[in-house]
């Protein structure tokens, strides 16, 4: 088995095509050699034949006869099979080079390197498109890591520099340590203090430890409390703020960590208020909302006759009516540090981490999130769907 696995592709199908068609005409000689003197005796006596001599002589060459034959056809299907091997193995090594090249080039961080098809049959179609959709997502990967690293660097690198800077004008005599200036020191400080408590936090969600405190929620309660907790800076920003109930069940609840739920209601109103100019509204809105199941072997959007099981549930939506996002950036809103508008000042755009603190917390309460906008300047609707307790 050792010396067969250090083979050559070309050399293990010549192989085996070589095994089929010895043991298939090995087959045939002990058939005729068994099975073939005596049937060929019985006809030569039926036919009249009865010397002794000449029954011999003819046994004999029908022997010889037999075995330059199958001789023959051994030679030929041999010579046949090697053919076939060398055509066949040139074919298939040609495609599984080119599979191979693509992995190296891969490895080596060219996530454009892509296979062709290799025209071998549904198995080799199979690997060429898992390997080129295993080049697309690592190439995703590595500009979500490299923007990550880039976004990240420049979240650390303002408030380290006015760190730097008051420190270097306090040493140097220019400012002296006055409240102004302390309170530039806190803001900062806080700012990474924050930056560093979210990274964690998303982080431990999405790895799925982050410890919460289950049980009944009562959505109405949880919607409230959010739009009360955000209404000075509502009024501040001169937005109007409006929770909308009417659309839940009585007494439906979520199974849910209150505080955490809260932080992603929290998350969510502090970026529509931050995208909505003064006179805007936005609006809290919670329902009951049934989620579609799924039926194994039913075909979605036709009809079977069956029934699909229904997971109940509830939705909050947080809508404005303010900056509205592009469709081309509806699908990133949830990476780390994605920004549809990299232009805006950091320090009043938020972390950029937001969204994607919200989409953990969701997912870790089995739930899902949605985003979506008709375009710029119309608006964005934030929806939670959370299972019911």
């Amino acid at each position: 088995m050792r010396w067969l696995a250090r083979r050559s592709f070309g050399t293990l199908v010549a192989l085996a095509l070589g095994l089929v068609i010895v043991g298939a005409l090995g087959s045939a000689v002990v058939a005729a050699s068994v099975a073939g003197p005596g049937l060929f005796h019985d006809h030569l006596a039926q036919g009249g034949t009865t010397d002794p001599g000449l029954l011999a002589h003819v046994e004999m060459a029908y022997r010889s006869a037999g075995a330059l034959t199958l001789a023959a056809a051994l030679a030929a299907g041999l010579a046949v099979a090697g053919l076939v091997a060398f055509v066949l193995t040139r074919w298939v090594a040609r495609s599984l080079r080119g599979v191979a090249a693509t992995a190296a080039a891969v490895a080596a961080g060219d996530y454009g390197a892509r296979v062709t098809d290799p025209h071998l049959g549904a198995e080799f179609e199979a690997l060429a498109g898992t390997v080129n959709a295993l080049a697309e997502d690592l190439g995703q990967v590595e500009a979500t890591r490299r923007r990550l690293l880039s976004d990240l660097a420049h979240e650390l690198r303002t408030p380290i520099a006015a760190l730097t800077a008051y420190h270097e004008a306090l040493a140097d005599g220019v400012v002296a340590p006055d409240e102004a200036g302390l309170d530039v020191l806190r803001r900062h400080t806080a700012r990474l203090a924050r930056l560093a408590d979210d990274i964690a936090l998303v982080t431990t969600a999405e790895e799925g430890r982050l410890p919460m405190a289950l049980g009944p929620v009562a959505p109405a309660e949880l919607a409230e409390a959010a739009v009360r907790a955000a209404a000075p800076a509502a009024a501040a920003a001169g937005v109007t703020l409006t929770a909308d109930l009417d659309g839940l069940g009585p007494g439906v609840t979520v199974r849910g960590d209150a505080e955490r739920l809260g932080q992603v209601l929290a998350n969510l109103l502090a970026n529509a208020l931050r995208h909505t100019p003064p006179g805007g509204q936005v609006v809290v809105a919670a329902a009951s909302a049934d989620r579609p199941g799924e039926n194994p072997g039913v075909t979605p959007g036709v009809t079977s006759g069956v029934t699909s099981a229904v997971t109940p549930g509830v939705a909050v939506s947080v809508t404005d009516d303010g900056d509205g996002i592009a469709p081309e950036h509806l699908p990133h809103v949830f990476e780390r540090f994605y920004r549809a508008d990299p232009a805006r000042d950091r320090g009043h755009g938020g972390s950029g981490i937001g969204l994607t603190i919200v989409q953990a917390i969701v997912a870790a309460h089995g739930g899902t999130v949605d985003v979506a906008s008709d375009g710029p300047g119309r608006g964005t609707a934030v929806t939670l769907w959370l299972p019911a307790a």
